[in-house]
């Protein structure tokens, strides 16, 4: 039976029940704000896919507390400012920062893995602070597509098992379900290899598998964690080129990474140090295909492939 989404109607809130299936047209806009809530009128159309509002992420108490995720200290006061963070639909964002920065403990918020200590997060309009653990799970399996860097693919199944898993877990039919799988494999270059499973697959291979996973339910967001970590520069060259490829048709993309040259096919990067954004710099406009297609030759010509260091 299919899961039905549990009423979210609260006083004064619209129903949420029309915002369930994931959107992938990029909509007209000028540059993203970065402050708090924009006036309605400011912002037509379709809401931010990613609006974080003054979120605080702590660990620890007292003299042991450390604020992973957070804004400048006012010096005079002594409070402690959210982070605010406004991602719209069709963007590609790069989210940059060394080990300790807060990356990761921002793609976890993001991606509703984690929970911020105080501030509001609205995942495509929706604020995921209402919502209950069965809820926050619906909301990952329909609304965010996960990639990461270590694939997580399930070693005994078939690439078109694989595939398959969210929409199971989401109720479709199996007809259903296996023209949908066959459909995003295609996508990403792996129809030939659906019957495949990991052990007899590249590590470039496995990745497009888990793209085509995260990708099979129509998210609202693709959500890679460092995914091209565990591959070679031809694997990442070709990973990169299909994501390249889904930003061009509309597919909002947030892609955690380290490494410049990943970030340089993204429409804009955040750079984040102790815990603070620090930089937010717009590669190319909103609307728009993604660098690395807006000048092919010259954006290859310029892309400097250093030896990974898998030690």
């Amino acid at each position: 039976m299919t899961p039905r989404w549990p009423s979210l109607r609260r006083p004064g809130r619209p129903s949420l029940g029309g915002r369930l299936k994931g959107s992938t047209a990029a909509v007209p806009g000028g540059e993203e704000d970065s402050s708090a809530a924009r006036p309605r009128s400011a912002a037509p159309g379709p809401p931010p896919v990613v609006q974080l509002r003054r979120v605080v992420k702590t660990y620890g108490l007292g003299e042991s507390e450390v604020h992973a995720l957070c804004g400048p200290v006012d010096p005079g006061t002594g409070d402690v400012p959210g982070v605010d963070l406004t991602i719209r639909q069709g963007d590609f964002v790069a989210i940059m920062g060394s080990s300790g920065s807060g990356k990761s403990t921002l793609m976890n918020i993001v991606g509703c893995l984690d929970a911020p200590t105080s501030g509001r997060y609205l995942l495509d309009g929706i604020d995921v602070g209402y919502l209950d653990e069965h809820q926050l799970s619906l909301v990952r399996n329909r609304k965010i597509g996960f990639v990461f860097q270590s694939f997580n693919l399930v070693p005994r199944m078939t690439a078109l098992d694989q595939v398959q898993l969210p929409l199971a877990y989401a109720g479709v039919k199996p007809e259903q379900r296996r023209r949908r799988a066959l459909a995003a494999l295609s996508l990403v270059g792996m129809l030939d290899r659906a019957e495949h499973r990991p052990n007899e697959l590249s590590g470039g291979q496995q990745q497009r598998i888990a793209v085509a996973r995260a990708l099979v339910m129509a998210p609202a967001m693709l959500l890679a964690d460092e995914p091209t970590g565990n591959l070679d520069s031809r694997s990442t060259d070709e990973l990169l080129s299909i994501v390249d490829r889904l930003n061009a048709a509309g597919r909002t993309v947030v892609l955690i990474t380290h490494e410049d040259e990943v970030a340089r096919h993204a429409k804009r990067v955040v750079r984040l140090v102790d815990g603070r954004i620090v930089s937010d710099v717009r590669q190319t406009a909103l609307v728009g295909p993604p660098p690395a297609l807006i000048d092919a030759i010259g954006f290859a010509e310029h892309t400097l492939h250093v030896p990974r260091d898998d030690g």
